[in-house]
C-alpha cells in the first residue's frame, strides 16, 4: 500500500504520554504510548506493542507543560491507518486517524 505525504491538517511535532484504548480478542486493552506529533485531525504514536491496522481505538492525550497553567486531558476516537516497525525493531510508529478533531475533556459533544 502506497502511503500519501500529503496532508489535510498541519502537523506539531508534540512528544505528549496518550492512552489508547481498544478492543482484542473480545477484551478492551489499555496501551500507554507516547506521541510523535499530533494534527487535528490524527496523530502519530510511539509504541513497543503492535495495534493490528484498522483497529478502531479511543484516546486521551495529557499535555502539561511550562506553557499550560494546569494538565490537558484531549479526547478523540479514531482508526489505526498505518502501522510501521522502527529500524530498532522494538518499536512501532502508529498512525491514528480521528473520526472528529481532537478535543479538551469536558467540553462540547463532537457531531
Amino acid at each position: 500500500m502506497q502511503y500519501s505525504k500529503e496532508r489535510r491538517f498541519r502537523r506539531f511535532n508534540l512528544e505528549f504520554p496518550v492512552s489508547l484504548t481498544f478492543s482484542a480478542g473480545g477484551q478492551t486493552r489499555l496501551l500507554r504510548t507516547t506521541s510523535k506529533n499530533v494534527s487535528i485531525g490524527g496523530l502519530l504514536l510511539r509504541t513497543n506493542h503492535q495495534v493490528p491496522l484498522h483497529t478502531p481505538v479511543n484516546l486521551t492525550m495529557h499535555v502539561q507543560g511550562p506553557a499550560f497553567r494546569r494538565l490537558l486531558h484531549l479526547v478523540a476516537e479514531g482508526e489505526v491507518v498505518r502501522v510501521e516497525r522502527s529500524d530498532s525493531d522494538t518499536e512501532f510508529a502508529i498512525a491514528v486517524e480521528c473520526k472528529y478533531p481532537i478535543m479538551e475533556l469536558g467540553s462540547p459533544a463532537s457531531p
